[in-house]
């Protein structure tokens, strides 16, 4: 005696309807441009077929009403030559918003007749709905889904949090948790090249898809948008083009400072971002400034931005930085000794790009001309990235630095005394400026109470001849270096 298993049979139902689907949509994009069958039947999922009746969902009301003005003749010819004469077809409209009851829902029936004319419709909700607030819809009924443009290397897991971005991050979070839901709408995140607004936005976006939390995300750059958008003027398919862009759960637009000056693609966002914000959908902006500094951006345009949440990215500091070299540096399976790690971590500061630079630079040096990766290959590698020294290291720097390492007054090193300890320490100073510096030996003489360049020159070589037999004592030095360039760097 066999049992009934309702959820075995709507699964094969949910398959039957794919199929049938599918075959549906191979005819279908035969006969009409990509675009329009990017906008219009890439968002229909399949949800069911029983018998000579099938039933999909579409995104909204609009939508339905769009699809039925303008391609119910050729939805009705291709569903007939799939499913067979007298086929019907049910439209399940999904909700606008995540709280949806059964007023938000609606299933629309066409049933196709022998000559091809619509025979009724329905508003009201069937016994058989297959779409319902407590329905989850399988994995096969999502096939139809928009492409996200994401990036899944980036996700929150490898993005290193810190101070400099720990309010982005968890605004990102939060969203990503919750698109829509939260009073983070829209997010900007702003910040200057290089800092991690793309990677954490594409976070944002994969993590909302993995949860299951949008259905529809994507993911543009503000150049792509405005090229699309011409093209649509170009080829009369502005409308397509705007509901394409209106029908996402979540959308993540790039780089939005480059709208300025083009209007007609500002109007056109203006009213994107109105419709999605209306229905609940969640909208996140990157900028390389804050909203209101945005230059050749229509007023209504910023207000918009300015009525979410603006977070901003700094340049990461010395904590964070190191940290990024760290899991980059296990990413690539590299063994960075921990002074290089600093020397590099502290001489570049603006931006995370550099840093990955630097590293990659690292490493090719290291491969092409088989070399250990230590310290003196980091400081060749960085005299040729780093261009432009930002905070120059000083002789005074070095002074205070060996003056506060040894205990000693700095006024002693530039003094006359002859004390043993006071020469060693003030020859340990002149040999680290000479290494450190650009400075002239006439120079570094001159910081340590005018003193000629023949005792600068005698001072280095004392103290180079101490490195070469003196373990402990390199290790002195070594150490002071490192100290001298996490406090008065490039």
């Amino acid at each position: 005696m066999s049992s009934h298993n309702p959820d075995r049979t709507e699964s094969a139902s949910a398959l039957l309807a794919g199929e049938a689907w599918n075959k549906c949509l191979q005819q279908i994009q035969a006969q009409i441009s990509t675009l329009s069958f990017k906008t219009w039947f890439q968002p229909i999922v399949p949800l069911r077929l029983e018998g000579n009746t099938l039933t999909v969902q579409v995104p909204s009301q609009f939508f339905y009403d769009w699809l039925e003005e303008h391609y119910h003749g050729l939805i009705h010819a291709t569903i007939s030559e799939t499913i067979g004469v007298g086929a019907e077809l049910y439209y399940a409209i999904a909700a606008d918003n995540g709280h949806t009851s059964e007023e938000d829902l609606a299933t629309l029936q066409r049933s196709f007749g022998s000559n091809g004319l619509a025979t009724g419709a329905s508003t009201s909700l069937s016994a058989h709905q297959p779409f319902s607030p407590h329905t989850t819809i399988r994995a096969q009924e999502r096939q139809m889904l928009v492409q996200s443009n994401l990036n899944p290397r980036h996700t929150f897991e490898n993005f290193i949090k810190g101070d400099s971005n720990q309010l982005a991050r968890a605004a990102a979070m939060a969203v990503a948790n919750n698109p829509g839901g939260t009073s983070f709408n829209p997010l900007v995140i702003y910040g200057g090249t290089g800092l991690g607004k793309t990677h954490l936005m594409h976070a944002l976006g994969n993590h909302a898809l993995a949860l299951g939390k949008a259905q529809r995300v994507l993911y543009v750059s503000s150049e792509k948008f405005t090229i699309e958008f011409v093209e649509a003027i170009q080829s009369d398919k502005v409308n397509e083009f705007s509901l394409f862009y209106r029908s996402v759960d979540l959308l993540i637009v790039d780089d939005i400072q480059f709208f300025s000056g083009k209007e007609k693609t500002q109007d056109n966002f203006f009213h994107t971002f109105n419709t999605l914000y209306q229905f609940g959908k969640q909208i996140v902006l990157s900028s390389d400034v804050p909203p209101k500094e945005l230059k050749g951006l229509d007023e209504r345009l910023i207000s918009r931005f300015q009525s979410g949440l603006t977070a901003d990215i700094q340049p990461p500091d010395l904590e964070t930085r190191i940290a990024i070299l760290r899991k980059k540096s296990d990413e690539n399976n590299l063994e960075l000794a921990q002074d290089v790690i600093e020397y590099i971590a502290t001489n570049v500061t603006r931006n995370i790009r550099e840093l990955e630079g630097c590293l990659i630079s690292l490493l090719a040096r290291a491969s092409l001309e088989s070399r250990e990766v230590n310290l003196g290959l980091a400081r060749d590698v960085l005299r040729m990235v780093v261009q432009e020294p930002k905070n120059p290291i000083t002789i005074e720097a070095i002074q205070r630095v060996v003056c506060d390492y040894y205990d000693i007054p700095l006024d002693l090193m530039r003094a006359k005394t002859r004390k043993q300890e006071i020469v060693s320490v003030r020859q340990i100073a002149m040999y680290l400026a000479k290494e450190l510096t650009n400075s002239s030996l006439k120079t570094i003489g001159l910081h340590f109470g005018g003193r000629d360049h023949s005792t600068v020159i005698h001072a280095y070589q004392s103290v180079d001849d101490r490195i070469t037999t003196d373990g402990n004592f390199k290790s002195e030095i070594d150490q002071l270096t490192r100290r001298i360039q996490l406090n008065g760097v490039l």
